[in-house]
């Protein structure tokens, strides 16, 4: 089976398409940047150099294939143009499909985020069901909810569309920006990151990255055409979260409350700053609110259900990730 994979350098682009690849399936690897495809290089995998908003270049990768994981996209908190996350990740998609059912392609997955469902509300953990608009913390998110609405209520091509929605993913793999919570990991174990947001009770979802590749896989074989599956692990707050790591790695730091107030501070600093100078915020108020305003709680029994989907428990994918993080 010939399968295109776009974001194929990202953290779980790359994943997908060595397991892939090793199964002894043909990958046409759409990527980038030639620094990051040292992991891409197999005999099964055929790379092809450009971006997603080109269309020349994905059509050409994606001629033979009847199968497509889309994961390329543009992720952060800010850009100095805003227009550039939904060029990525809300027309480009658009070309995509086209491209794809002219090509006869019976099947693309679609990756979007958890963060387009909306927080929970009242202790309530969140579904894909009903198809709102929540309130966006950023243009990523926003450009990605677009790109859901394009394919639930206007999309009607012959090839099949399945949407993937992971939460806050972590794991081995590139400690890239997609991959922040390890990187958060890696502090910890390191004792520089001892900070509790808001004092730590706040709640969010996370997901083990191998648990990810799997929901992806059974989405491309098992999935309904225009659903979304939600590919969630487990609920912990701040608190809980710093607990499981002190219990597993042995270490044992005071961590110290930080207050939203602060937060807040330092984010209008970033702000003024990235006005002053247009050089991007680490972070934004907007984002602020995100963290200690909401609980992300999310249930992913619809994946589960109907895929086969099955969350690796959080204590053993903590484990896992924090004994590489000690052998690298």
């Amino acid at each position: 089976m010939n399968i295109l994979i776009t974001g194929a350098t990202g953290y779980i682009g790359k994943e997908l398409a060595q397991k892939l690849a090793a199964a002894g399936h043909k990958i046409h690897a759409l990527y980038r940047s030639e620094a990051k495809i040292g992991p891409l290089h197999h005999e099964n995998i055929v790379l092809f150099k450009g971006d997603i908003t080109d269309e020349t270049t994905l059509a050409a990768a994606m001629k033979g294939c009847d199968r497509v994981f889309h994961l390329a996209a543009l992720a952060g908190v800010w850009a100095k143009d805003p227009n550039v996350f939904y060029e990525a990740n809300f027309y480009a998609v658009r070309t995509l499909l086209e491209i794809a059912n002219r090509e006869g392609v019976r099947r693309v997955v679609l990756t979007s985020t958890g963060g387009v469902v909306g927080p929970a509300t009242e202790g309530v953990p969140v579904e894909e069901m009903p198809f709102g608009k929540p309130r966006f913390f950023s243009d990523y998110e926003k450009s990605k909810w677009l790109m859901e609405d394009f394919v639930f209520h206007h999309y009607s091509g012959a090839t099949e569309v399945v949407i993937v929605n992971p939460t806050r993913v972590f794991g081995p793999g590139l400690l890239s920006e997609s991959n922040g919570v390890t990187r958060m990991v890696q502090l910890y174990l390191k004792g520089r990151f001892r900070l509790l947001p808001a004092g730590g009770r706040r709640t969010g979802n996370y997901t083990f990255v191998n648990d990810v590749v799997q929901g992806h896989l059974l989405a491309m074989e098992k999935g309904r055409h225009k659903e979304r599956y939600l590919l969630g692990g487990q609920d912990l707050s701040y608190r809980e979260l710093f607990a499981l790591l002190s219990r597993i790695s042995g270490k044992n730091y005071r961590m110290f409350k930080l207050p939203a107030s602060v937060l807040y501070g330092l984010a209008y600093l970033q702000q003024a700053r990235t006005f002053l100078f247009k050089t991007p915020p680490l972070f934004t108020a907007v984002w602020v609110d995100k963290l200690v305003q909401y609980d992300w709680l999310v249930s992913s029994r619809k994946a589960e259900k109907e895929l086969g989907y099955q969350p690796t428990p959080a204590e053993e994918a903590f484990r896992q990730t924090i004994m590489w993080l000690q052998d690298k």
